[in-house]
């Protein structure tokens, strides 16, 4: 196998393992509208607004370490896949927070993997994995036991060149911004070196405040005073936490944050009065507050974050039920993100009336909603963003952001709430080589859903061309003011 010379921009990751007309309708008359659909979207640069990769890539521009790092170690896509297959993470080279001992030798986490890549079949990640590694290394055969030695060998030979170094990559996949995501109290230093370099591309932060959010958040007391240090403002009151916040926002936006992103389990909002949230704020810093007092103010903080966004213009995410970090074991062992997140029931038409009473009616101000419960789509959400000004919907997100998950999503959503209150698509992932390909499989669900419109008479041709232009591109530069 030999490395591929990859030029300025990623072509179609057309092969034997990528099919040119993959996720495009099987009607031969939808299929050909489609087709004209994603060539005219295929090479849109990349907006990246809400992810996760290290900013330290792109401050120090060096090689990625080798197959089985830039692939598996920071995937939780990848690595929970293997996990439920009885395949220790140990064995996969996580990092381990409480000191197990953990491979350290990258091809035989690749060997590991390339020996179950069968488990990946016709999921999202496996479609991700081979546009991939047809794209970026040219592989035309499906990685298996018998390849992996050779396939690490070509991708780690293609890692040493330049051309396979972050800042290239990014020119590469045609990102034209990428955000990142730090929590509220971090320093931005890779932020910083990148703005310092000179170099062109454009990497925003995201405000990221769970941790000092949170009540249930490990080291939550410690995090409010390391905040108050931060910023000089005396977290232990009200008014010295509030302002905290906004420092530490305008700092962020310093670094070119446009939005604030927050994770929370449920998505209660509240916005209760001066002496109630007095109150509820010292039951919180002294340690005295139980489950239900962390949730209430929890959305109380939702509802400060709006009022702070009507202020300095960022955007705000709420990624609410997710019941994080569920397996126990392995939060203890590896912490947070290692694939233990797990969806549950969510309520947004109650839980969020207070924050809507405040204000949903404000049209300068954008609240992105995601959720990972499907069942209140047509019920709740698309209804609710369908009318409140403020309320745009998100893609969906985690287990959902995948072909026949994106299909509900069109199916339950548009007719209610239109394809623009909705901000088109973001990768959400943490593994680089992935952005590409999750941007390509969205463009093809969106032109297939277009095309089918088109063929039923419900869409003319020019108003799918723009529609597709704007689920590609558009909408997300526009929600989140890019």
């Amino acid at each position: 196998m030999t490395p591929k010379t990859l030029p300025r921009r990623l072509p179609p990751a057309d092969s034997r393992i990528c099919a040119p007309d993959r996720l495009l309708p099987a009607d031969p008359a939808a299929r050909a509208i489609a087709r004209r659909l994603y060539e005219g979207v295929a090479t849109l640069p990349i907006i990246s607004p809400h992810g996760h990769t290290d900013p330290r890539w792109y401050a120090e521009d060096q090689p990625f370490a080798d197959p089985a790092r830039l692939f598996v170690v920071p995937d939780h896509y990848v690595f929970r896949m293997l996990y439920s297959q009885g395949v220790p993470m140990e064995a996969l080279g996580i990092p381990a927070r409480d000191g197990t001992p953990v491979e350290t030798d990258p091809r035989r986490i690749w060997r590991l993997f390339a020996a179950n890549y069968h488990l990946f079949r016709a999921t999202p990640t496996r479609l991700w994995l081979d546009h991939a590694l047809a794209a970026l290394f040219g592989l035309d055969e499906r990685l298996s036991a018998a390849n992996a030695d050779a396939t690490y060998d070509l991708i780690a030979e293609a890692l040493a060149e330049p051309a396979y170094r972050p800042r290239a990559l990014y020119r590469t996949f045609d990102i034209e911004v990428i955000a990142t995501t730090e929590g509220a109290l971090d320093d931005l230093a890779w932020h910083a070196r990148i703005a310092a370099s000179g170099w062109d591309g454009r990497v925003v932060t995201t405000y990221r405040p769970d941790a000092v959010v949170d009540p249930d958040f490990e080291g939550f007391r410690d995090n409010l005073r390391r905040l108050g240090e931060i910023t000089g403002e005396d977290t232990a009151t009200w008014t010295g936490y509030l302002a905290a916040h906004r420092k530490r926002r305008a700092f962020f936006k310093s670094h070119g944050a446009t939005a604030s992103d927050h994770g929370h389990p449920t998505a209660r909002t509240a916005d209760l009065g001066p002496v109630e949230v007095e109150r509820l704020f010292q039951r919180i810093v002294s340690g005295e507050a139980g489950p239900e007092e962390a949730d209430l103010f929890r959305g109380q903080m939702l509802t400060e974050m709006a009022r702070m966004s009507l202020d300095d213009g960022l955007v705000l995410q709420i990624h609410p039920g997710s019941r994080r970090n569920h397996n126990a074991g392995i939060f203890a062992r590896f912490g947070r993100d290692m694939g233990a997140d797990i969806p549950g029931p969510t309520d947004y038409v109650a839980a969020l009336k207070p924050l809507l009473d405040a204000f949903g009616n404000e049209p300068n101000l954008t609240i992105i909603l995601f959720t990972l419960d499907e069942t209140a789509y047509a019920r709740e959400l698309s209804p609710l963003a369908g009318h409140y000004p403020a309320l745009r919907l998100g893609p969906p997100w985690w287990f959902y952001d995948s072909v026949d998950g994106m299909k509900r999503f069109k199916d339950q959503v548009i007719e209610t709430a239109g394809f623009y209150n909705t901000v088109g698509f973001n990768d959400d992932t943490r593994a680089f080589p992935s952005i590409p390909a999750r941007h390509d499989v969205a463009r093809r669900v969106d032109c297939a859903h277009l095309a089918e419109l088109v063929v039923a008479g419900r869409l003319d041709p020019d108003e799918a061309e723009e529609l597709a232009h704007d689920l590609a591109y558009g909408l997300a530069k526009k929600a989140y003011r890019l």
